[in-house]
């Protein structure tokens, strides 16, 4: 049965556009755009009419980074498919990418499948897969051209965690080669795990267990060092390379030397790394461990080198690396042992009010935050046009949000399934009303009216954001 939505009198913003107009949704998509009060706009007609008089027009967030249901330290991240999906529907956004998991020894295959299970059903908004490739051999390198031929097209490998998630420069080398036939992209966490390994050795034989030496192991020369050589990497194998969560500033060196030298080299960085910093992390009474994570929170004099990043398009993409663990009795793993603290932060929630902060600031402009939360995380991804914009045949994602409400960031408002926020008490300007998914009401002033199962598995194409 055919259904028609209007939205009138909105000041639309895209990452290329800002324009007072009217938006007609048929079936689920954006059918037509017209210029407020036209003779064009007058003629849409539709069963339901939502006034945005006074607020934005967006296209849903596309967040290309989170960890839904993670197993990691002993424990599992604490929201799953479900809450953090709604979670994230709340906080405009409508998309999420997350990262399946390869076990050693296990097959692409039976980890993709694992995460499938996990998500069908339960999601409130659309969903696809990273595949993370912890295992490298001769059978994982044929099944990343088959997972790419079927819309899994991006590849995460780690430099950090060995025993765990740990590839080796071979290792990594060999499915970079892969990627740059098969059209994959490969996204690297870039730290220096090994030297962190013995670092941390050296902290806990020296008594120093507090969270804030999560920070002081995991060095920012370390960081660098790993974007370098998984720059160089890259450019051996000749293929294109996007680097997760760089936090400090000798690691945006990397990417920008990179750039200047016309490689495909990209970089996302987090509303933690923009927002918060190395003095969270030594908050007193094991406080701390709440924004343990990696790559760690730097001292505050990295932000200006990630802001300028963000201006400059030397990074790309602002993602979340949602990945929650509950303060008590997961956080406190750690207690007497930082190495011992399950890494992650709440805030898929967060990141498009924190960013519309930044564009109050004037770090960034208006289309700017669009284009770093919304446009391009979906043409990195193979997304556009689709998700990510507001332009007839995209799926109708859309956000009315009202850029003049004043809110308190709290754990006792978010939806996100963890008893902390990493940004409580903090006052911001803007906030999400209504949520459109496919032109399905998922938030509506500010009530929840999705349902789990709402959101689809979504096939991506290859990275369409290479030079």
């Amino acid at each position: 049965m055919s259904s028609r939505t209007v939205i009138r009198g909105g000041l639309v913003v895209t990452a290329s556009d800002e324009i007072h107009a009217d938006v007609l949704i048929e079936d689920g998509r954006i059918a037509a755009l017209a210029a407020s009060a036209t003779p064009a706009a007058e003629t849409f007609t539709a069963d339901r009419t939502i006034d945005a008089t006074g607020k934005y027009v967006l296209p849903g967030g596309v967040d290309a980074h989170t960890h839904m249901e993670l197993p990691f330290g002993g424990t599992f991240a604490s929201d799953t498919f479900e809450t953090g999906t709604r979670a994230a529907a709340w906080g405009g956004t409508t998309t999420i990418v997350d990262f399946a998991v390869q076990s050693v020894g296990h097959s692409l295959r039976q980890g993709l499948d694992a995460w499938h299970a996990k998500a069908e059903g339960n999601c409130a908004i659309d969903y696809g897969f990273h595949m993370i490739v912890s295992d490298v051999n001769a059978e994982t390198l044929k099944e990343m051209d088959l997972l790419v031929e079927e819309g899994v097209t991006s590849f995460k490998q780690f430099m950090a965690y060995p025993g765990v998630f740990y590839s080796d420069d071979g290792q990594i080398l060999r499915a970079m080669q892969r990627s740059a036939e098969n059209g994959g992209l490969i996204m690297m966490h870039a730290e220096n795990g090994i030297a962190i390994d013995v670092l941390v050795e050296q902290a806990l034989a020296r008594g120093e267990t507090d969270p804030r030496f999560h920070g002081e192991v995991r060095k920012a020369l370390l960081e660098a060092e790993a974007t370098h050589r998984a720059i160089r990497l890259a450019q051996v194998a000749g293929a294109p390379l996007y680097v997760v969560h760089v936090s400090a500033t000798e690691a945006v060196a990397e990417l920008a030397r990179a750039r200047d030298e016309g490689l495909n080299i990209f970089g996302e960085t987090c509303p933690q790394y923009l927002f918060l910093s190395t003095d969270n992390l030594a908050e007193p009474d094991f406080e701390g461990a709440k924004y343990v994570c990696s790559t760690p929170l730097r001292p505050k004099e990295h932000q200006a080198a990630l802001w300028r990043g963000l201006r400059t398009n030397d990074l790309q993409v602002v993602s979340t690396d949602h990945c929650p663990f509950c303060f008590v009795g997961q956080k406190e793993l750690g207690r007497g042992d930082f190495s011992k603290i399950p890494n992650g932060l709440p805030g898929v929630e967060n990141r498009m009010d924190l960013l519309h902060q930044a564009v109050l600031d004037g770090h960034i402009s208006r289309r700017r935050w669009i284009e770093i939360a919304c446009a391009t995380p979906a043409r990195m991804f193979g997304l556009y046009p689709k998700k990510g914009t507001i332009a007839p045949g995209a799926d109708a994602d859309v956000v009315i949000y009202d850029p003049h409400a004043e809110q308190v960031i709290s754990a006792d408002t978010h939806h996100m399934n963890v008893d902390y926020s990493a940004y409580e008490g903090r006052r911001i300007t803007g906030r999400v009303e209504t949520v459109l998914s496919r032109g399905v009401p998922v938030v509506t002033e500010r009530e929840y009216t999705g349902r789990a199962g709402h959101g689809v598995y979504t096939p991506r194409s290859t990275c369409q954001y290479l030079t």
